[in-house]
């Protein structure tokens, strides 16, 4: 399985932004901060998900500090995905990053 850099990813990214780049932190983790072009699948949820992932193009994957991407991304590769795991995580992303705004019930 591939590893790369956060500052490797940042240049993959810029040179092109349609990086099939998954995000595996749960839904809190990703709203409080992501890479703009990253698609949320949490690892709790992944298993029930893989079959959604796009197996046309490689795939980077990316958690806050690198260990669930690289449980994620260490079964896309038994499957057979041409995957890459984020060593790092966003802990040690210095890119722009992007907020989900939630809103919780009450006035």
């Amino acid at each position: 399985m591939k590893t790369i850099t956060t500052t490797e990813l940042e240049a993959l990214l810029q040179a092109d932004d349609s990086l099939n780049l998954i995000d595996v932190r749960e839904v809190d983790e990703y709203a409080g901060g992501h890479i703009k072009q990253a698609k949320n699948v949490p690892l709790s949820e992944f298993g029930a998900k893989v079959d959604e992932l796009d197996r046309s193009k490689p795939i980077h994957v990316i958690c806050a500090a690198g260990g669930r991407s690289m449980n994620a991304s260490a079964y896309l590769d038994s499957l057979g995905f041409d995957v890459t795991n984020v060593d790092g995580g966003m802990m040690s992303w210095q890119g722009e990053v992007e907020y989900t705004i939630t809103s919780i019930g009450g006035n």
